[in-house]
């Protein structure tokens, strides 16, 4: 294995940690057991405030240039003969900004290593451009941009297409299936909080407040509307694809 994909798959790992721990916490939140509901902010204050909390934020960053990394070298050089032109490219502008998020992320978990004031409320300056005199159409278009990527988790999970990376070579037939059955809650749970998400910036184009636009809030809102049972059973949604992550690092086809 090279080195690069070596990188390529720390950089996966690291994603599902990110994703096992703002579930996790959501869940704990839900069941009544501490815990918060989280956004992937959440999880790097989690991880600061652990022991070797420093020691821990800078491998969890290493980890996340690892996807950023990995993204982009799909969407600058990946393959996608397959595929007509237009999914192709909208294939390339997803990678590209998946990995422009983790980037950003490994880039706050960095921040907090050098003593740099962090805020998960601040969604990278978010809160500032929505509540900007463009605010109206920010949140628009970014409503937009995360109904595409609801869509396109609901895509993945029905459709199956994240199975072709998913490696039969080292798994047996039962554990192939388990691995690909964590794979269609995951995806499916990420599909329902990024569908809300979105609903919720919609809400704030037309609203007067505009704070507090995150994962975070989407949680609370299933919480608000449908009850902490349902937000338990989409947090441990978001356990599962966390997990899935962290077994694809292994087991995934990376050319």
């Amino acid at each position: 294995m090279s080195k690069r994909n070596k990188f390529a798959r720390i950089g996966m790992a690291t994603k599902g940690l990110v994703y096992l721990l703002l579930g996790g916490l959501t869940a704990f939140s839900a069941f009544g057991w501490g815990g918060e509901k989280a956004g992937s902010s959440a999880a790097i204050d989690f991880l600061s405030n652990r022991i070797f909390g420093q020691v821990l934020l800078v491998v969890t960053a290493i980890g996340l240039l690892g996807y950023l990394f990995f993204r982009w070298r799909e969407s600058f050089i990946g393959d996608f003969e397959d595929k007509n032109k237009a999914v192709a490219i909208v294939t390339r502008i997803a990678y590209f900004g998946s990995g422009l998020f983790y980037g950003l992320l490994a880039f706050s978990a960095l921040k907090s290593v050098i003593g740099m004031q962090s805020s998960d409320k601040s969604s990278f300056g978010l809160t500032d451009l929505l509540n900007s005199e463009y605010g109206l159409y920010i949140a628009i278009v970014i409503g937009v941009i995360v109904t595409v990527k609801a869509g396109y988790e609901f895509y993945r999970a029905f459709s199956g297409s994240f199975k072709e990376k998913v490696s039969k070579a080292e798994l047996s037939k039962s554990e192939h299936d388990k691995v690909l059955k964590a794979g269609l809650v995951g995806h499916t749970a990420r599909g329902v909080v990024f569908g809300i998400l979105a609903f919720l910036f919609y809400k704030a184009a037309f609203s007067r407040s505009r704070d507090g636009m995150g994962q975070e809030e989407a949680f609370s809102f299933i919480e608000d509307t449908f009850g902490w049972v349902i937000l338990a059973v989409i947090a441990l949604g978001v356990v599962i694809y966390g997990v899935f992550m962290m077994i694809s690092a292994r087991y995934s086809a990376i050319e």
